[in-house]
C-alpha cells in the first residue's frame, strides 16, 4: 500500500494563462515547463472570479463567492484583533486534511482576513500582511508578529517553505504546503532583481500585443500600456517566481519527496498586459470583463509515477472543482452539507476518463457580472452596470465581436441566460448574493 501522498500547492498572484514558456516561447519558465512534461496541464482551466481574494476562498472551500461571501479582493484591516476572518463559517479542504493526519503549512499570500491568525488546519504560518506590496522589505506575519521582512519577497517566502519542508521531511505523516507567491502582481519596475529584468531586454513581447485602449480601461493601464519596461518587469517576476519553485522541487527530489508529493500549480486569477488594450484582471476595466485571459489560468499537477506525464488536458474545469478532486484523489471523505456546485476530475490524474455526462459549462461570477461559458459561447450578462457580451468562441476565440445584439442571437441569448440563472439560483446563498454588491465599487470592506 503506497504511502499517502504529500501536496505542494503553489499558487502565483495574477499569472495570465499565456505567461508560462509551455505556451509562450517568449517567457522563461523551465521549472513550470518541467512540470508539464512531468504531469497533466490543464489547459482549460478556469477561476471561479477574476480577483484574488474570492477566487483563493473557491479553490479552499469549492463554493462559489455567492455561497462563501468573498466577492472581491478585500480592503481594510487584515492584521490586529479587529481583522475579520472571512471564512470562519467555511469549511476549508485543509480542515479535513488536518484532521486525517496531514501536516498544513503556508507560506506567502492569504488575503482571506485575519491574516495574523493560523486558521483552517494550518499549523505552520508564514504570512502576508495583506493582499500586495512592495517586493523589498515586504510586511509579513513570522511568529504572529508583524515583520518588515527585508530582501526580495519571493526568495523570502520560498526560504520559509523550505523551512517547513525540512521539518515535514523528519516527520512520519503526510503534509500539506501551500506556497503563496505574490509574483507576478504589481508593482513590476524597480522591483525584481535586475538579471531577471535583464533577460527581457531584446524580448519584442509579441506574446503582449499594446492594442489600442480599451473604452473601459481602467486605472492600471495608465502608464502601463505600451511601456516595455512594466513588461520586462511582469516577465521577470514570472521567471524569478519559476526559479523559486525549481527549489521547492529540488528539495523534494533531493530528500527522495518527489515520487510521493502531489506538486499542484495554479493562479488565483488570469490577467493582460496590454491584451485588448488593457492592463488588468476582471478589475481591470469597468464594468468588470470576463476575457479568457482574466479567467483561464496555468493550471499543472504532477505525481511521476501516478499521474499522467506530458499529457495535456482539455476538459473544461474550474476552480470549484478543486476540492472535491483533491479530496477524491487523497481518498478522504467529501464536504457534505455544503452544496458543493463542483465534481472531482479525480479520474484524470489517475489515467482514467471522466464519467459521460451533460455538456460541461463554466460559470464565472464578479459581483453582479455572471457569465456562462460552453465549449463554443460564451454570454456576460451585466445586471447593474455595462453591456451584455455574446462570443462565438469557436470562430472568433479572440472575444472580438460581440453579438449580444444580433437579431439572430437572441434566442441563443435566452437559452444560455435560462441555463445561467437556474444554475446560481441553486447554488447562491440569497444573503450573500453577488447580485446585491455595488457593480461600479471596487473591493470589499466587510462581509455580507
Amino acid at each position: 500500500m503506497p504511502k499517502r501522498p504529500n501536496v505542494l500547492f503553489v499558487l502565483s498572484d495574477d499569472q495570465g494563462p499565456w505567461a508560462m514558456g509551455r505556451r509562450n516561447p517568449e517567457i522563461q519558465t523551465p521549472h513550470l515547463d518541467r512540470l508539464a512534461r512531468e504531469g497533466l496541464a490543464l489547459d482549460n482551466f478556469f477561476v471561479a472570479t477574476p480577483v484574488c481574494s474570492p477566487s483563493r476562498a473557491t479553490f479552499l472551500t469549492g463554493r462559489i463567492p455567492s455561497q462563501h461571501g468573498v466577492f472581491d479582493y478585500l480592503e481594510g484591516r487584515q492584521v490586529g484583533p479587529d481583522a475579520h476572518a472571512y471564512l470562519q463559517d467555511e469549511i476549508c479542504y485543509t480542515d479535513l486534511l488536518a484532521r486525517n493526519g496531514w501536516s498544513c503549512g503556508l507560506s506567502g499570500k492569504w488575503h482571506l482576513g485575519a491574516c495574523q491568525i493560523p486558521q483552517h488546519g494550518f499549523r505552520d504560518w508564514y504570512c502576508h500582511q495583506g493582499g500586495g506590496s512592495t517586493y523589498q522589505n515586504a510586511p509579513m506575519v513570522r511568529d504572529g508578529q508583524l515583520v518588515k521582512e527585508p530582501g526580495y519577497i519571493t526568495e523570502r517566502i520560498t526560504d520559509e517553505a523550505l523551512v517547513m519542508l525540512e521539518r515535514y521531511a523528519e516527520a512520519p505523516n503526510p503534509f500539506y504546503l501551500s506556497v503563496h507567491y505574490t509574483a507576478p502582481h504589481s508593482p513590476w519596475i524597480g522591483q525584481h532583481p535586475q538579471a531577471y529584468v535583464d533577460r527581457y531586454a531584446d524580448c519584442p513581447f509579441d506574446s503582449c500585443p499594446q492594442e489600442p485602449k480599451h473604452p473601459w480601461a481602467g486605472r492600471l493601464t495608465d502608464g502601463n500600456l505600451g511601456n516595455r519596461e512594466a513588461l520586462k518587469g511582469y516577465f521577470a517576476a514570472v521567471t524569478a517566481m519559476d526559479d523559486q519553485i525549481g527549489r521547492l522541487l529540488a528539495f523534494l527530489d533531493a530528500r527522495g519527496l518527489r515520487e510521493n508529493t502531489l506538486v499542484c500549480f495554479f493562479s488565483d486569477n488570469g490577467f493582460s498586459c496590454g491584451h485588448h488594450g488593457f492592463w488588468g484582471k476582471g478589475n481591470g476595466t469597468m464594468p468588470r470583463n470576463m476575457y479568457e485571459n482574466s479567467i483561464r489560468v496555468p493550471a499543472l499537477l504532477s505525481l511521476p509515477g501516478r499521474i499522467p506525464q506530458g499529457v495535456g488536458c482539455e476538459e473544461l474545469l474550474s476552480a470549484y472543482d478543486f476540492c472535491p478532486t483533491l479530496l477524491d484523489y487523497l481518498e478522504l471523505p467529501a464536504i457534505e452539507g455544503r452544496n458543493l456546485p463542483g465534481r472531482s476530475f479525480a479520474p484524470l490524474l489517475r489515467g482514467e476518463a471522466l464519467d459521460a455526462r451533460d455538456e460541461v459549462v463554466i460559470f464565472d461570477e464578479y459581483g453582479p457580472v455572471r457569465m456562462i461559458r460552453t465549449r463554443e459561447w460564451k454570454f456576460v450578462y451585466r445586471h447593474a452596470h455595462g453591456e451584455h457580451e455574446l462570443f462565438d468562441l469557436a470562430h472568433d476565440p479572440g472575444e472580438r465581436t460581440n453579438l449580444a445584439r444580433e437579431p439572430g442571437q437572441q434566442e441563443r441569448i435566452r437559452e444560455l441566460k435560462t441555463r445561467m440563472d437556474g444554475w446560481f439560483a441553486r447554488y447562491a446563498v440569497p444573503q450573500r448574493d453577488g447580485l446585491k454588491t455595488d457593480g461600479s465599487v471596487y473591493g470589499q470592506k466587510n462581509p455580507l
